[in-house]
């Protein structure tokens, strides 16, 4: 054993092995197979309760809802989560940093935009995913407006790094709502990426592929829900994360696109991507583009459980546990509207 490993296993052996162990957890082909033959969320209910998830609805005495469900499935993924992160020391705690600001990113525009409507920031606190709460959080409830807002983000959050090289005051209006989360998002994977490589190792050859395939991702999708709007050509492309293996000619080939079939000719020199379109569309019995992508970055995370002594499973396993929600509330919300054409348009991860 090198010894860079055996400083690794002196300092998050005990976690790495424990996310590994709550890796043999999640939800195989035979547990949605019997999920999807549940005839009402009590009988979900109940099969959970012979996995993993063991009693996590027992203290529910009113009707099971799918809301309830998916309150509880979050919970139960935030409470592992913060176990990890509670433990970890630097730098793995500086990695689950990095995994939160994509969740206080999406917390902070929800407040930007809530305020925009005039909604007060104690409304909309509660609506905040748990993963993006920090310290601060709480106290931005002093802000009345979109503009005080963004000057408590400057000052008080962890996101300040990324907002004040990235978001001007002016920026603050509902047409530039979207443009300010993919800017952010855009410094925030650029900064993710370049600490992985700097961590080296296991963690890079992990983490770099999955970081690029997100970078890439949200470059497809830019372009494709720029289509018909007011996003010119110059403003699409400086939204494009540069860090993924688009960068630097399929990026410059989107910034041209002018519509899917370009966008779909631009993926067609990567093959991996070229797969994702293939056949992708909205009609029966087709997936579309984002199920595909969903697909693939299961299988890109699945992967990381391939090596060792490296950071990058905690990461694959908090993303493996969100999609394994998203299959689950699929599931419930096929089951509480009796709609069971579609209940197996779920993405399975193992």
């Amino acid at each position: 054993m090198a010894s860079s490993d055996m400083l690794f296993n002196a300092d998050n052996g005990y976690l790495e092995g424990l996310v590994r162990g709550f890796r043999g957890g999640i939800l195989n082909q035979s547990d949605y197979l019997n999920l999807t033959q549940c005839e009402t969320l009590e009988d979900l209910k109940l099969h959970l309760q012979s996995t993993d998830y063991g009693n996590f609805l027992q203290n529910e005495a009113g009707p099971l809802t799918v809301a309830i469900v998916d309150d509880k499935l979050r919970e139960k993924l935030v409470t592992e989560f913060k176990y990890f992160r509670n433990h970890s020391l630097p730098p793995l705690s500086q990695f689950f940093d990095f995994i939160t600001y994509g969740y206080m990113i999406d917390n902070i525009i929800l407040l930007i935009t809530g305020t925009l409507h005039n909604r007060s920031i104690s409304e909309l606190l509660p609506k905040c995913h748990p993963l993006g709460e920090f310290e601060e959080l709480g106290s931005l409830g002093i802000a009345q407006t979109a503009k005080d807002l963004y000057n408590a983000v400057l000052v008080d959050t962890p996101l300040a790094m990324f907002f004040s090289e990235a978001v001007s005051e002016q920026d603050l209006d509902e047409l530039h709502i979207e443009i300010i989360r993919n800017t952010l998002y855009k410094a925030y994977l650029e900064e993710f990426f370049a600490f992985c490589e700097r961590i080296g190792g296991s963690t890079a050859e992990m983490m770099c592929p999955i970081l690029e395939f997100e970078a890439d991702r949200r470059a497809f999708n830019i372009t494709i829900n720029s289509f018909g709007t007011e996003l010119g050509k110059d403003d699409r492309a400086k939204l494009f994360p540069r860090c993924g293996r688009l960068y630097p000619d399929g990026l410059a080939r989107l910034a041209k696109a002018d519509d899917y079939e370009q966008v779909r000719q631009v993926a067609e020199c990567y093959a991996e991507y070229a797969k994702l379109f293939e056949g992708a569309g909205t009609g029966p019995g087709e997936k579309t583009l984002e199920d595909k992508f969903f697909e693939y970055e299961v299988k890109l995370n699945t992967l990381a459980f391939m090596n060792q002594f490296h950071f990058g499973v905690f990461y694959a396993y908090v993303k493996l546990k969100e999609q394994e929600c998203r299959n689950i509330v699929w599931i419930a919300e096929c089951i509480a509207q009796q709609n069971r054409s579609k209940i197996d348009n779920y993405v399975p991860i193992f």
